[in-house]
């Protein structure tokens, strides 16, 4: 029979940090700090294949699964002393879920399961205490009835907030056991009401449905959205962990918390974390009561006149603390850990690579190596190349007046500027819109997963550092102030309310989740400085990388931002881009409209100078690197007016009839434009225009390398090209070209001429083309629209859809479909290197700066990629752990 539960517990587990896939993350850390010898209530892990099986299956539990759970839970009872369902020594059960990549807050748990009207008596005598019982009776009810059963968490926090403002309490600490019990029955009595069944009474049926429900969680919306975010396949499954209970609401010598062993938001090589007592976890990350620090020194620094857990139980924080140097060592890595303390015992309930800001990720990262505990390449491996967006984004300039509204806690580095919404829904709708929003609630849940991710920023009144909206948006990198309790959220009426000042929805604020601070409006920002710990790392991945990173740039002001991040020259700049800067766009017209060669050479005499100090520049800029222009690409027509009224204006400024002006953008119409008269098809067509663009390169290069002293090697791609007797067309007129302004100017030009491979039939034909060019870009935008018959500007009304079937994993346009645009560039790059061994291949499509693409173009053995400037760190990164991932570095 196919095993599929795993035990743990004892100092004993029958599976390791080895199993994750089988386990999920959850179950194979329980497991291997068990067998590390920890305190860890006992348990059993589900296995992921379970939940495949439950999906295949029409939501049916495979055979074998309940004997296995009731030979487990036999295991448990013997550990414990207890039994599941008795009336005098109950064995309380957790269920949670466990993926094997980490989901905070997506899926669903239930704690106290195995409690029942008999259970609790036994439950508050064996325990002497019987409000304890009770209260951990209510929150079952809560739970079970919200995850499993259905009803509105709300509807609960109702019922409780009414009893409470009824008995005259502020904290649900000062309930009795008899006001609990009232609780409890108002509880069943809504289920009852609502949901027209009484709350389950067995054990063993709780426990059922719990597991189901768990199951089911792994499919409900935030799980889908947070996967669809981070690439996180559905046919992966949860596991699902049964595990013994343990107390932090028995008194005041209990205790629960969650800890990092070292900083997330900053990477500080110190004990992070918060806890409660007298209460248990969802208490601590819900924000429903305001925590406390773990160490004397938070405490301290915080301000807060709350006793730390060092103070407060030292033994048992001593025994943490060991515990957190013991656990980060054996992991390498930072660790988010949650504890329970029951009566001053310390037990273990996770540990898990802590999700961590990629400042953080970055100091961590480099510290470590620094420390000896890993490798400067496993250093660079570390970090996700796309967290370095969040290094790249602007901060409060500290000589800005800050017109402060109000404070809270630094949850996620970064500022934010935005309009004020209240809803998720909002903030997605404004997303839509273009518009930039701060998201400010009350408190955030799983459920706003899609408006945290649409928001430029998230506001909380209530919450602390690891409450759902910090944890959360340090993982998005997105900046996030938790715990503002200074302010007010009126959500009926859409307002904020902060020191006499109130601020609608639509009114702008900045967040700074550096400082914590919620400042009234706009305020002046400041790029970031990449150096310290970013450019140790970037050093080390240099030293690793052995493809060369360039940029796609056609202006001075993105070449300069490109060197600044270490571009390596420029892979992509698209001349076309340059035709439409004020006044050029109408000398363009003027030489579509006009009517014979010879017009068209006047009007392109009129746009040589410009084309050549626009190349000059770049050549100056990124000077003794290599620089690669792209001869004009589009269809002519999209340089022409569209509507009437640009139809005159156009017609009015180049004084001609709007009738002849209107003929001609009617004649230039095209059905299928990316499909038409473009690319190396219009320097055949109008070989001028290739004439001018040729002669503004080589002349640019004369003069730029009288100014650097450096020698310019332009590189001049032919766009398009399907045939190798295009690409000899358009080269034979470039060649012309050159070798009039070498006779011109004295100067020797050296330069290359190449094409981009964005056909199939060019990948198919790359020996043959080979012949002619000397280097191959390949445009993968292009390629991947006409390998699969999709046009990138029309797909995102199917290809979303297509993602949620399953049809694909990915959208071909984000990250390079390697089965079959791949497979065409290993084609092109094996047979295009056959005909000529020292041929260059770069990738220049906007796949130039997505990491899971940049690991394909290392094992094609591409050259180097190209991508836009604020990508140029991300790639360097990628390139470095493709390489050292290959074993190249």
């Amino acid at each position: 029979m196919e095993k599929w539960v795993y035990t743990f517990g004892d100092g004993r587990a029958e599976g390791s940090a080895e199993d994750r896939n089988l386990l999920g993350g959850k179950g194979a850390n329980l497991a291997e700090m068990c067998n590390l010898g920890l305190p860890v209530p006992p348990g059993l892990t589900i296995v992921t294949d379970a939940c495949n099986h439950y999906y295949e299956n029409g939501r049916t539990l495979p055979e074998g699964l309940k004997d296995q759970v009731r030979a487990g839970l036999r295991r448990m009872e013997a550990i414990t002393g207890r039994v599941f369902g008795d009336t005098q020594k109950p064995l309380l059960l957790s269920v949670r879920s466990g993926s094997r990549a980490s989901m905070p807050g997506m899926m669903d748990t239930v704690l106290n399961l195995g409690l029942n009207d008999a259970t609790v008596e036994g439950l508050g005598q064996d325990a002497g205490d019987a409000r304890f019982a009770w209260d951990s009776y209510r929150r079952f009810i809560q739970m079970y009835g919200d995850v499993v059963m259905g009803l509105d968490h709300e509807v609960f926090v109702e019922i409780l907030e009414d009893e409470k403002g009824r008995l005259g309490h502020e904290h649900d600490t000062e309930l009795s056991a008899g006001e609990w019990q009232e609780v409890v029955a108002r509880y069943k009595e809504a289920i009852r009401e609502e949901l027209g069944e009484d709350f389950p009474q067995a054990p063993e049926i709780q426990l059922w449905r719990a597991i189901g429900a768990v199951f089911a969680s792994w499919m409900n919306a935030r799980a889908v959205t947070y996967r669809t975010l981070h690439n996180i396949p559905a046919v992966w499954g949860t596991a699902v962990n049964v595990q013994a209970m343990v107390f932090g609401n028995l008194g005041n010598s209990s205790a629960t918390g969650v800890a990092f062993t070292r900083n997330p938001s900053t990477g500080e090589n110190a004990l992070y974390g918060e806890f409660l007592v007298n209460a248990q976890g969802e208490d601590v990350v819900a924000g429903i009561r305001t925590p406390q620090n773990i160490t004397e020194e938070a405490r301290i620094a915080s301000g807060s006149d709350r006793p730390s857990l060092e103070k407060l139980m030292p033994e048992a924080f001593s025994e943490f603390r060991a515990i957190c140097d013991k656990l980060e060592r054996h992991y390498r890595d930072m660790q988010d850990l949650e504890f329970t303390i029951e009566r001053g015992k310390l037990w273990m309930l996770q540990t898990r690579a802590g999700k961590r800001t990629a400042k953080a990720a970055l100091k961590i990262s480099v510290d470590m190596a620094t420390e000896g505990l890993i490798s400067q390449g496993e250093a660079v491996s570390r970090i996700d190349p796309a967290s370095l967006d969040q290094l790249l984004h602007p901060t409060i300039d500290p000589r800005a007046r800050r017109d402060v509204i109000g404070s809270g806690l630094p949850a996620s580095p970064g500022a934010a500027t935005g309009e004020i919404v209240f809803t998720s829904e909002d903030a997605v709708k404004a997303q839509d819109e273009g518009r930039k929003v701060i998201l400010v609630r009350v408190e955030t849940s799983p459920e706003d997963i899609h408006g945290m991710h649409a928001a430029q920023g998230i506001l909380t009144t209530r919450g602390g550092m690891t409450s759902h909206a910090a944890v959360v948006a340090r993982g998005m990198g997105t900046p996030c102030v938790s715990g503002a309790g200074t302010l007010r959220v009126d959500l009926r009426n859409e307002l904020l309310v902060a020191h006499g000042v109130t601020l609608r929805k639509g009114d702008v604020i900045t967040i700074d989740g550096s400082s914590g601070q919620v400042l009234k409006g706009a305020i002046p920002m400041l790029q970031p400085e990449l150096s310290g710990d970013f450019g140790r790392l970037m050093e080390w991945a240099d030293r690793t990388r052995r493809m060369k990173v360039r940029t796609n740039a056609e202006t001075p002001a993105d070449a300069r931002a490109a060197r600044s991040f270490g571009a390596e020259g420029i892979g992509l700049c698209r001349t076309e881009h340059m035709f439409f800067e004020g006044s050029r766009i109408n000398v363009m017209r003027e030489m579509i409209l006009a009517e014979d060669e010879a017009g068209r050479r006047a009007s392109l005499e009129k746009l040589l100078p410009m084309q050549r100090s626009d190349f000059a520049e770049l050549f100056e800029i990124m000077h003794g690197l290599p620089v690669t222009i792209r001869m004009l690409d589009p269809p002519l027509h999209e340089f022409l007016p569209k509507s009437d009224e640009e139809i005159a204006e156009v017609a009015t400024a180049l004084s001609i009839e709007e009738a002849v002006l209107r003929r001609r953008v009617d004649t230039l119409h095209e059905f299928n434009p990316m499909l038409g008269h473009r690319g190396c098809r219009l320097a055949i067509s109008y070989p001028e225009i290739a004439e001018m663009q040729a002669r503004a390169i080589f002349e640019a290069a004369v003069e730029a390398a009288k100014k650097t002293g450096a020698a310019v090697v332009p590189e001049i791609m032919v766009p398009l090209v399907g045939l190798k007797a295009e690409l000899d067309y358009v080269k034979g007129r470039i060649e012309a070209v050159a070798r009039a302004v070498i006779a011109e100017s004295g100067v020797t030009i050296d330069y290359l001429v190449g094409t981009m491979i964005e056909l199939p039939r060019a990948a198919l034909r790359a020996h043959v083309i080979a012949e002619s060019a000397e280097f191959f870009s390949f445009g993968t935008n292009d390629l991947t629209q006409t390998t699969f018959g999709i046009s990138r500007d029309d797909a995102s009304a199917f290809l979303s859809t297509y993602i949620q079937k399953g049809i694909v994993e990915q959208d071909p346009f984000v990250q390079l479909d390697f089965d079959g645009v791949g497979e065409l560039i290993r084609i092109a790059a094996e047979r295009g290197r056959r005909t000529r061994n020292d041929l260059k291949l770069g990738i220049c499509g906007e796949h130039g700066g997505d990491p899971a693409s940049i690991h394909f173009c290392e094992d094609a053995g591409l050259d180097y990629v190209s991508c836009s400037p604020f990508r140029v760190p991300i790639a360097r990164l990628a390139a470095a752990q493709a390489a050292f991932t290959n074993g190249k570095a």
